[in-house]
């Protein structure tokens, strides 16, 4: 069964004034779309075309040398952006709690060096790409970030919180100015979702 992008959990207005309306129609559904489509293209009549999209990024070794760069890119796109939508809410921001919030605490001495950190590694990231958190074991948390649409899934890692900061995800609204996206996004973070993806629920 070929992938779909997923509807969008909120309307496209929902995130403003942090994330613009223009902003998110062309990143879901052009974008998004664009990879979807590919992917689909690129899998077509292949074992692989009904595997979970996580599966197939996993496993890339085993495609056609051919088809290996298009499914990296868009299967990564589809991956990393279907994942987005979810750990964004209008409801967002604010701190985690529990678990999550002791292991950031432990990680980085508070939440405002966890933040900080998140900013700096998004900022750092040369060119586009994505900056993540991702789970350590049952209680830690580290910060990496990839260039294009790859994924720490490809890695085997759990992400938990990833940032997209390839710029159009952000040029609409913040032009060149990265950092000021960076911050606004923790007003939209969806902190149940980011917990439940620590729990394993």
């Amino acid at each position: 069964m070929a992938y779909e992008v997923p509807d969008l959990p909120y309307g496209y207005d929902a995130l403003e004034p942090h994330i613009d309306e223009a902003t998110m129609r062309v990143h879901h559904d052009k974008h998004h779309q664009a990879y979807v489509d590919k992917v689909n293209a690129a899998l077509e009549d292949t074992e692989w075309e009904d595997r979970p999209i996580e599966e197939v990024l996993q496993n890339l070794d085993s495609l056609d040398e051919g088809k290996r760069k298009v499914v990296r890119n868009n299967g990564g796109g589809h991956a990393n952006h279907s994942f987005f939508w979810q750990i964004l809410s209008p409801d967002g921001g604010g701190a985690p709690s529990g678990r999550l919030f002791d292991a950031i605490d432990d990680g980085f001495d508070s939440f405002d060096d966890f933040k900080r950190e998140v900013r700096e590694a998004g900022i750092a990231q040369f060119g586009s790409g994505w900056v993540w958190v991702v789970k350590d074991g049952d209680d830690a948390v580290s910060i990496t970030s990839t260039p294009n649409q790859d994924t720490p899934v490809m890695d085997g890692k759990t992400p938990i919180l990833g940032i997209d900061v390839w710029e159009h995800a952000y040029y609409l609204k913040y032009q060149n100015k990265r950092p000021d996206y960076i911050e606004a996004i923790w007003n939209v973070v969806n902190w149940e979702e980011v917990q439940r993806r620590f729990e394993g629920r």
